[in-house]
């Protein structure tokens, strides 16, 4: 760097501390005439001492101007060196530079803070004392009693030293040296992390790491310990000879994880040992084992590795059971077990991506069996997708395969269908293979006729091995039917909002929809299905949805009263309980389908027949931030086929709700204080006696230390899908953080017909800024696996920076 002086610069203009303490002195005035002799410094000799070439104007030549020529290629030109100090000194006879008091030195992007820093020119080294502060680019901070370093400040030992990270880890040592910019050991060192600005800084850490020696290698990104023991409150726990751990800025470094500890009756006790490969920047491996007294060694592996376009990962494990009869009757009964999953996804370009989550395993109770490891994304249902979305336009096409965790079983009699399998077996072959899934969506950008116009399609194929049927009330229902069904629909729907000078709000509608249906080798024993190759049917329908906000302000807020029509006009749904229906068996009549076009959930039913949905809506807003809003409304059927009356091959809609002509009643009720708690309830009420059929409320709260969820659920008996006695259950989950770390919490679902417990689970839970403890303690009985129980039993331990171990138990009783 070339630093120009002009002649007319005063001292004070130069000299190093801005606010001119030194320059203003008659000593600094005079400091041209006395800077040979003496003791003060001006802002240009310290530069050229510091190493910055000076070009300076003509002035007579002094005796010992040589040795101010010799001080201008110690620092590198191409670093600015910026110092601020209170006072500058300079010992020709030394040839050292001090500068005194509040001390700044910039270079490099590193600061040097302290009360005295004196450069030896000889030696080329830095000396800083007093309340020495070092931070560093990469936003280490360093504090010492005193620090020796070397010109360009990257090497140099310490005293009295505190080294803090930006990952909050923390080194204490009675003194330390670092090396080649890079490698630093620390002399009977301590290694710990400490609290954020958030928490109380002299808060003391739980734990610590003591060592003779500690060395931190940056290149390397390690962290070195010998002779060390660790300590827990205070007390040393554990002595170890050599400890070596990730730098805390590494995310991914090969070596030994910590292990982690497992109890199960059925597969004894274990330790699940890790060991990761991080190979490079965009791959890595994690391998593992877990023996285990029952059964033998337990391996898995998981690989991930990140492309330019998108990332995968297979996943695997096996085990060579050593007693396999732990699980009889159950798939698990085999001397081999396994899985073996993936998952991946790829940008095609900035709309469309493609991808796959796949999982196969040996048998169906493989991922319950084993559910303490770490399995990846193995799960009950395998697809591979396309997808693509813009503003306007959406395509989604998938592929699904599902296998099932269930194992066979032996249902009550009566529900076997007479001339088809048994309900409880070969449940595997009753699940179908989607080939595809095709959604499609697109909406016009501009108006058509004053509207808007959209068009929806799907396109469904799949294939089932085995017809899936159930007796109920002695007939004959199927929830899925033998053979390959394609179906093809389009849908293609116009609206216009128009409102009125009064407020009112019209919005005309119109659409139609368009179904091709291709049937190939189905079950001819389901004498209902036709036995045509190929179907069409076509369901148009026009209406009118009218609304009416009725607004009324008042001091401290506002309420809105709005009544709500609905008129739809169509002909009679065509074709019911002849053709199958996979998407659409599902049929939930509430406030929230109240005001639906077509309150079936899928493609494979069409609802027919003239329809009015009435309603009124309430909302009041209070300045406060007070919430509430609720709806209650029914449906009519005004004229044609009832859809929801005549049955199809399931016959799920004959409960819904919807069967007559005159609709149950349904509502809902919501309020939100938006500071906390929120509660809400919806409800279906019988069109005659009024009593509930079908209900829930929830309600979620947090009020100081305690965090709350409360659900009720309630569902009357469908005598028509088989359910002869009601349902109702209470669901709630609880915390309750204690002081400032320590938190306690628990969950229920209990099931008030039967006066049982269904789930419980408590636990204590420990967090703070290096250290993490969880104990939870967890029951199921809901599961149709043939135990009564599952039990659950963990406990996690963690260190920051140093990792964490889990011990878990599995039983049945």
């Amino acid at each position: 760097m070339v630093l120009a002086v002009p002649a007319s610069m005063t001292d004070r203009q130069i000299c190093p501390r801005r606010a001119g303490r030194a320059g203003a002195s008659p000593r600094a005035r005079s400091l041209r005439a006395s800077m040979l002799a003496g003791t003060l410094l001006s802002g240009t000799a310290l530069a050229l001492a510091l190493g910055l070439a000076v070009t300076l104007p003509p002035r007579p030549a002094l005796a010992q101007s040589s040795a101010f020529d010799s001080l201008g290629a110690q620092v590198d030109p191409a670093e600015p060196l910026l110092l601020e100090a209170d006072e500058l000194r300079y010992d020709f006879d030394r040839d050292i530079i001090s500068a005194v008091g509040n001390v700044q030195i910039y270079y490099g992007g590193n600061t040097v803070e302290a009360e005295r820093v004196d450069f030896d020119r000889r030696n080329n080294r830095l000396r800083a004392s007093g309340n020495v502060r070092l931070t560093e680019p990469t936003g280490n901070v360093l504090r010492a009693a005193s620090m020796d370093l070397s010109e360009d400040l990257r090497d140099g030992f310490a005293s009295a030293l505190q080294l803090d990270t930006p990952e909050r880890t923390r080194f204490l040592a009675d003194g330390a040296r670092r090396e080649d910019g890079n490698r630093t050991t620390f002399d009977n060192g301590l290694y710990t992390v400490y609290t954020s600005d958030q928490n109380p800084p002299e808060k003391p850490p739980l734990w610590r790491i003591r060592a003779q020696t500690i060395v931190h290698d940056q290149q390397e990104q390690t962290i070195e310990f010998e002779k060390a023991s660790f300590e827990f409150f205070g007390k040393s726990l554990v002595y170890l000879p050599y400890l070596s751990l990730p730098d805390p800025s590494v995310k991914r470094k090969s070596g030994l994880l910590i292990p982690s500890f497992v109890y199960g009756s059925r597969v004894g006790a274990g330790m699940r040992i890790p060991y990761y490969f991080a190979i490079d920047q965009s791959r890595d491996l994690l391998l593992s084992a877990t023996p285990l007294t029952k059964q033998g060694v337990l391996g898995q592996f998981d690989w991930r590795q990140k492309l330019i376009d998108g990332a995968y990962s297979i996943h695997g494990a096996g085990i060579f059971q050593a007693q396999p009869g732990e699980y009889v009757t159950t798939s698990g009964d085999r001397r081999f077990r396994g899985v073996i999953a993936s998952e991946g996804e790829f940008d095609i370009n900035e709309r469309w991506k493609w991808g796959w989550d796949l999982s196969w395993r040996t048998d169906r109770s493989f991922l319950r069996d084993y559910k303490f490891a770490s399995l990846g994304n193995a799960s009950d249902v395998s697809k591979l997708y396309l997808t693509g979305q813009t503003e306007r336009n959406r395509f989604d096409l998938r592929a699904y395969a599902f296998r099932i965790s269930q194992e066979d079983y032996a249902a009550l009699p009566g529900f076997n269908a007479p001339g088809f399998l048994p309900v409880g077996s070969r449940l595997q072959d009753k699940q179908p293979f989607v080939h595809p899934v095709l959604d499609w969506n697109y909406i016009f950008e501009n108006p058509i006729a004053g509207g808007e116009l959209s068009m929806t399609g799907n396109l469904t194929s799949l294939t089932r091995d085995q017809t899936d049927a159930i007796n109920i009330g002695g007939v004959t229902r199927f929830r899925g039917v033998e053979g390959t069904f394609t179906r093809a629909s389009l849908e293609t729907e116009w609206r216009s909002t128009l409102i009125d000078s009064f407020g009112q709000v019209f919005t005309p509608f119109a659409y139609v929809k368009g179904d091709l249906y291709f049937l190939a080798s189905q079950d001819k024993n389901v004498a209902a299905m036709t036995d045509e190759s190929f179907v069409g049917r076509v369901m148009p329908a026009v209406g009118i949805d009218y609304r009416f906000p009725f607004i009324g302000t008042f001091q401290g807020g506002h309420q809105i009263f709005e009544p709500v029509a609905q008129v739809i006009v169509r002909p009679g749904e065509t074709r019911i309980g002849e053709l199958p229906n996979e998407d659409a068996q599902s049929i939930v009549f509430d406030s929230t389908t109240l005001f639906e076009y077509d309150k079936f959930s899928g493609f494979d039913r069409s609802e027919g027949g003239t329809r009015a949905n009435v309603g009124l809506k309430y909302s009041l807003n209070l300045d406060q931030g007070y919430n509430i809003s609720a709806l209650f409304g029914r449906s009519f059927h005004l004229a044609g086929t009832n859809s929801f009356k005549q049955a199809d091959i399931l016959g799920a809609t004959t409960s819904s709700g919807l069967a007559t002509n005159y609709s149950d009643y349904v509502g809902s009720l919501y309020f939100d204080t938006r500071h906390g708690f929120r509660l809400g309830a919806q409800a279906r009420f019988d069109h005659k006696s009024f009593s509930v059929r079908r209900g829930q409320v929830e309600a979620t709260g947090i009020y100081g230390p305690v965090t709350g969820n409360l659900a009720y659920a309630y569902l009357s008996a469908q005598p028509n899908l088989g359910i002869t006695t009601p349902r109702e259950e209470i669901i709630g989950s609880a915390s309750l953080r204690l002081q400032e770390n320590w938190r306690v919490f628990g969950s229920i679902r209990y099931d008030l017909e039967r006066r049982n417990m269904v789930r419980d689970s408590f636990g204590i839970g420990y967090d703070d800024e290096g250290f993490s403890l969880s104990f939870a303690y967890s029951q199921d009985r809901s599961r149709n696996n043939g135990q009564t129980t599952d039990t659950l039993l963990y406990f996690r331990f963690g260190l920051r920076t140093l990792g964490d171990t889990q011990f878990s138990t599995t039983g049945s009783n």
